[in-house]
């Protein structure tokens, strides 16, 4: 049986290279992000209530709604899951020792391979389009909802925001460039269902991608990363973002240099799951706000 979403909540770590990472980020693209862990301060937190009794049944209603397999909760975590799942080696062994010192990149280009642009296209566009998803799941509406997804963009803040800035930063500028967005977006103009199907994350999560055959979930993929592209632009010029900009924040923890942003980017990507870490703490909101207001 998988994990209670009070015990989700009350694993998430205080310091590992995730939380480095978005701390960083932090301080470039403001969120006012909060590594809110705990289940019931998280609760506490939220509701800004002291009463045990109110704060009791939150809890109870919460853990209700997620255990509710009618819902879209759960599915939500897993996409969350699922799309951070396929890299996390160096995080979890080689990397175990190394929390509160600089680490020197140098010391792991052996165990990286820095991802080809097309296999990075794919990356990027798979983890908009399970946020996408994920939105819908958890307000239970179609998964095609790109219009309601886009309206809610202007309102993301905290954790949400966090995790689009990191997809935009870690998975677009560093290892893309400053013209990421025409880049991903003339690449998967030119995909093809074979190219997409041949990817081991667009296998796992196909299932959940809206359409009936690879052609048509290619097609949301597009539709998905066309609708979002004017907010990445506009994330990017008014934080006038760089990959420099970006990478220079990292530099108090990661020791790496300027002309090796791509192997920075396959460093990330294997030792940090913020899609999973934000993913959690989004899921556990939702669920105590949506409690708070049903009791």
């Amino acid at each position: 049986m998988s994990k209670s979403i009070q015990k989700r909540v009350d694993d998430l770590p205080t310091r590992n290279l995730t939380i480095f990472s978005l701390n960083a980020l932090d301080n470039i693209v403001p969120g006012k992000w909060d590594n809110l862990v705990g289940w019931d301060n998280t609760i506490k937190t939220i509701t800004q209530e002291s009463d045990p009794a109110i704060l009791d049944l939150v809890s109870r209603r919460a853990i209700a709604l997620y255990d509710d397999k009618s819902q879209g909760y759960q599915t939500a975590l897993w996409l969350y899951d699922t799309i951070d799942r396929t890299g996390s080696a160096l995080g979890t062994a080689a990397l175990g020792n190394k929390i509160g010192e600089k680490i020197p990149l140098l010391g792991f280009l052996s165990k990286l391979t820095p991802k080809a642009e097309k296999a990075q296209t794919i990356d990027l566009s798979l983890k908009l389009v399970v946020e996408v998803v994920a939105f819908c799941k958890i307000n239970g509406i179609p998964g095609d909802s790109l219009g309601d997804f886009l309206r809610s963009l202007s309102d993301y803040g905290g954790e949400s925001l966090m995790r689009m800035s990191a997809l935009v930063c870690f998975d677009g500028l560093i290892p893309l460039g400053p013209n990421f967005i025409q880049a991903v977006s003339s690449r998967l103009n030119g995909l093809s269902p074979k190219e997409l199907e041949d990817n081991s994350q667009y296998k796992s999560i196909k299932s959940e991608i809206p359409g009936k055959n690879s052609d048509s979930k290619l097609s949301f993929i597009g539709e998905s990363f066309d609708s979002v592209k004017g907010w990445m632009g506009d994330l990017v010029s008014s934080n006038d973002l760089t990959p420099q900009k970006v990478s220079n924040g990292l530099q108090g923890f990661i020791d790496f240099s300027e002309d090796r942003l791509d192997y920075l980017a396959a460093f990330l990507d294997m030792s940090t799951d913020y899609y999973r870490h934000t993913g959690v703490q989004t899921l556990a909101r939702r669920l105590i706000e949506r409690s708070l207001a049903e009791i």
